[in-house]
């Protein structure tokens, strides 16, 4: 199983519009995945049709020791699960930080957990707190959403640091593998010159250090600005249940497909599979 934390501290980048989006294509392409949604705003619950009421448990009974991720598990669709989140795990923070071992505590679960997935996407917190750090010691690999403007890499010395730490001290194999752009908009040339920055910028860590970012890359496909993206979560719906033939569902159907390792297709491919599906 491909185990994958999807991050950044920083809100509003498309972070949980990735991890929902990414794993309803990977569902769609035939593959079993599970998102787990580990921010106490539960937007990836939500963005999937699932508002929990007080009494259901959620991923925070999982954490507190109260229920196992098999108790809390939902299927939404085919080849897709989800393991929804509430507005209470926003007191797990503090209720674990006396918790001796609270760093592994997912890990722990998750290695007792019998489901049977080919992918476990993790939609991180906006922050790097304990919850971030038990999907760090959870996961082998880390995607970071990043939006292309001139702040893109404005704090990330620090997510950068984290991760390199987790790596070190809890979980030797974590790597950060792939840079996704979304919101972009190819026609300016802020957005080229940004993408192009991230990529030098880890050029030149990766030169310089092996660490846990040293095989990361910036994803092929772009993540374009979408009116769609933006309206499906208030339907309950991935953007393939929504907008199935809009340039968000395309871009994330590409972009499973390179993270399942097939060749992108090229804008005339897609415009002639789009023409003849219509």
């Amino acid at each position: 199983m491909r185990s994958i934390a999807i991050i950044n501290q920083k809100g509003g980048v498309g972070k949980t519009t990735t991890a929902v989006n990414l794993a309803a294509a990977l569902a769609d392409a035939g593959q079993r995945v599970c998102l787990l949604d580990l921010d106490p705003q539960a937007h990836a619950s939500l963005h999937l049709g699932l508002a929990l009421s007080d009494q259901e448990h959620s991923i925070y009974q999982v954490l507190t020791g109260d229920a196992t991720l098999a108790d809390v598990r939902q299927q939404v669709g085919d080849n897709l699960w989800v393991v929804p989140a509430h507005l209470d795990l926003a007191a797990a923070e503090m209720e674990l930080a006396g918790e001796v071992g609270r760093e592994v505590i997912l890990r722990d679960q998750l290695r007792a957990d019998n489901g049977e997935f080919d992918f476990l996407l993790i939609d991180c917190p906006p922050s790097l707190g304990v919850l971030t750090l038990n999907a760090l010691t959870a996961v082998r690999e880390v995607f970071l959403p990043l939006q292309p403007h001139f702040l893109a890499l404005h704090g990330l010395s620090k997510l950068l640091r984290t991760i390199q730490v987790v790596a070190q001290r809890l979980n030797p194999g974590l790597q950060l593998t792939g840079v996704v752009l979304c919101m972009y908009d190819s026609g300016t040339r802020l957005a080229a010159e940004v993408s192009s920055d991230v990529q030098q910028f880890f050029d030149r860590q990766n030169a310089a250090h092996a660490n846990a970012w040293a095989a990361t890359r910036n994803f092929q496909t772009r993540i374009r600005r979408n009116i769609r993206l933006a309206e499906a979560p208030s339907f309950g719906q991935s953007i393939f249940q929504y907008a199935p033939h809009s340039n968000g569902a395309d871009d994330y159907r590409q972009l499973a497909r390179e993270v399942l390792g097939l060749p992108v297709e090229a804008d005339g491919q897609r415009l002639a599979a789009a023409m003849s599906s219509g």
